[in-house]
C-alpha cells in the first residue's frame, strides 16, 4: 500500500501581507531558510517508506508557480491538480482522493494530507508520529494529526481527546471544539499541564489540518455525511481536462460543492476518526508575530533579515526586500518593507493585519492583491516607474522560455538587453538583441520575446502609451495555453 502526499496549496496568506499577498502567497515564499513553504513541506517527508510524489492541489493561476517550484526540486512524477474556484478544504481533499483511485491501480492506496505553508522543526518526530498512525490508517480509520499545544493559543481549533484509548500514541477523539476564547483556552492548557505533571497524556490539542486515511475509506464516510461534497469532486475528477501537465477540474460540476472544510464535512461526524498527538515543533506561520516566535533571534531578541542596521532595537522583526531600514531606540515592532509597501506595528496588534488588508480592498488598491514583482510561467516582471503615459518594466525571463506571440492597441514597447540575448520577433522580422542593444515595438505590431540561450535574460522595457493596463494584450500563440 503506497501513501500519496496530499498538498494543500490553494490558501491566500494575507495574514503576512505585505509579503505574502493573494497572487502569490506564504505558501511560495522562503520564510524560514531558502526553500519555500511548499517546498519544504515536500522536503520534510523523505525518508518516509512506501511514498510516492506529491498530489498539489492549488488555484489556476497558482499553477505555474507551482510547476516551478516542484521543478526546482527535481521531483519527477508530480501531479498538480486545479481548482476552478476555491471551495475549502473538503471538495479538494475528495478530488484528489477521486484522481488516486482513477489513476492508481490500488484503490486503497493511502492520502497524507498537509497543508503548503505550516513549519515543522523535528522531522524524526514528525515521522514517527505518522509511522505509528498508518496501522490505523490501513484499519478504515480517519487519522487527524492534534498539534500537542505550547500555549493557551485562541488561534487554533482544538480537539479533545478520549482519555480510554490504551494506545496512547493514536487516541480515540471525543470532541472537536471551535477556536476558543482566552479563558478558555487557558483552562484547555492548564488541564494539559496537570495531566503532563501526573505523567498522564494530554486531552487537548491543536486542530492542525493534517490527516491520514485510505482512499476508500474517506470517500465511504463522505458518501454517508457528505454526499453532496463526494458527488461534486467525483464529477469534475471525471469531467476534468489536461491542460499541459495539469489537471484542470470541471468548473461547473466543481462549484456545485459546498464551500465547507473536511472537518466539518466529515471529521466531526464519523466514528472512524482518532487523533495522533503530534510534538514536532509545529507552527501555520500565520502571522508575524508567530513567525517571530518560531525564528532564532539575536542577543538583543531581534530578527533582522535583509539590508538593515538596528540601534538600541529590543524585541523587533525587522525585514527589508528592498530599501535600507534604519532602526533606533524601538522594542516590540514587527517592520516589514517590500518593494512597494511598508508595514510598521506593534508585537500585539501585528496579528490584526485583516484591518489593513481590508481598508486596502475597500479603496482598490493593488497592493492588496498583487506585488510589485510579477511572476509568469516564462520568469517574472517588476514595474521600476509608472508615469501618466509610460511604464518602464524589469522583465526577467528564464533560459529556454518564452513569451507569447501578441499586440497591443494602446501602446509600444522599447526593448534594451542588459543581461544575457533575446530573440526577438517584430512583424516578420526575427532579431539577436544582444546586452546593451535595444529593439522598439511599435503598437499593433505583433511581437514575442525569447530566451533561447542556457542562461538568464534581463530586459528593460519601455511601455509609452495612452493605457498601459495589463489587459490591453492581444494573444495570437502561448506555450503555456492562455488566452489573457
Amino acid at each position: 500500500m503506497k501513501i500519496f502526499p496530499v498538498i494543500l496549496s490553494g490558501g491566500s496568506g494575507t495574514r503576512l501581507w505585505p509579503l505574502s499577498r493573494k497572487d502569490y502567497p506564504k505558501q511560495y515564499l522562503p520564510l524560514v531558510d531558502d526553500h519555500s513553504m511548499l517546498q519544504n513541506t515536500i522536503l520534510r517527508l523523505d525518508g518516509i517508506e512506501s511514498l510516492e510524489s506529491p498530489i498539489v492541489v492549488c488555484g489556476s493561476e497558482q499553477r505555474f508557480i507551482v510547476a516551478e517550484q516542484l521543478k526546482y526540486l527535481e521531483i519527477e512524477d508530480s501531479s498538480i491538480i486545479l481548482e476552478p474556484i476555491g471551495r475549502n478544504t473538503a471538495p479538494a481533499i475528495a478530488s484528489a482522493a477521486f484522481y488516486i483511485q482513477q489513476n492508481k491501480s490500488d484503490e486503497d492506496h493511502m492520502l497524507l494530507v498537509l497543508a503548503a505553508d505550516h513549519s515543522i522543526e523535528n522531522n524524526a518526530a514528525f515521522h514517527a508520529t505518522i509511522n505509528n498512525a498508518i496501522e490505523y490508517a490501513i484499519a478504515d480509520k480517519l487519522v487527524t494529526f492534534g498539534v500537542l499545544p505550547v500555549s493557551p493559543n485562541t488561534g487554533y481549533g482544538y480537539i479533545k481527546a478520549s482519555s480510554s484509548h490504551e494506545d496512547k500514541s493514536v487516541m480515540n477523539v471525543e470532541c472537536f471544539e471551535e477556536k476558543p476564547d482566552q479563558n478558555t483556552a487557558n483552562e484547555y492548557f492548564a488541564e494539559n499541564t496537570s495531566m503532563i505533571a501526573q505523567n498522564s497524556s494530554p486531552r487537548w490539542y491543536w486542530n492542525g489540518g493534517m490527516f491520514l486515511f485510505k482512499a476508500k475509506t474517506l470517500l465511504n464516510e463522505l458518501s454517508k455525511h457528505g454526499e453532496d461534497v463526494l458527488i461534486a469532486a467525483k464529477k469534475s475528477v471525471a469531467s476534468a481536462k489536461l491542460d499541459l501537465d495539469f489537471l484542470r477540474l470541471d468548473e461547473g460540476e466543481f462549484s456545485a460543492s459546498p464551500d465547507i472544510s473536511i472537518d466539518y464535512a466529515l471529521m466531526e461526524k464519523s466514528n472512524k476518526v482518532v487523533v495522533a498527538p503530534l510534538d514536532a515543533g509545529w507552527s501555520d506561520l500565520g502571522t508575524w508575530p508567530a513567525l517571530f516566535d518560531a525564528s532564532i533571534k539575536d542577543e538583543n531578541n531581534n530578527l533582522l533579515q535583509g539590508d538593515v542596521i538596528a540601534d538600541s532595537t529590543t524585541n523587533c522583526y525587522v525585514s527589508s526586500t528592498s530599501k535600507l531600514v534604519t532602526t533606533l531606540g524601538v522594542d516590540n515592532l514587527i517592520i516589514v518593507n517590500s518593494s512597494d509597501a511598508l508595514l510598521v506595528a506593534s508585537y500585539e496588534e501585528a496579528h490584526n493585519i485583516k484591518n489593513v488588508i481590508n481598508t486596502l480592498n475597500k479603496s482598490g488598491r493593488k497592493e492588496a492583491v498583487s506585488n510589485q514583482k510579477v511572476h509568469r510561467p516564462w520568469g517574472w516582471f517588476d514595474s521600476i516607474e509608472l508615469g501618466d503615459d509610460y511604464q518602464v518594466k524589469r522583465l526577467h525571463v528564464n533560459p529556454g522560455e518564452k513569451l507569447s506571440l501578441q499586440m497591443h492597441h494602446k501602446r509600444a514597447e522599447h526593448w534594451v538587453v542588459v543581461k544575457g540575448t533575446a530573440t526577438a520577433i517584430v512583424g516578420e522580422d526575427v532579431l539577436s538583441v544582444g546586452t546593451g542593444e535595444s529593439v522598439y515595438i511599435p503598437i499593433t505590431a505583433k511581437h514575442a520575446l525569447e530566451n533561447r540561450t542556457d542562461e538568464p535574460l534581463d530586459i528593460i522595457e519601455v511601455q509609452t502609451g495612452t493605457y498601459l493596463g495589463e489587459d490591453d494584450i492581444v494573444r495570437f500563440t502561448d506555450i503555456y495555453g492562455r488566452t489573457q
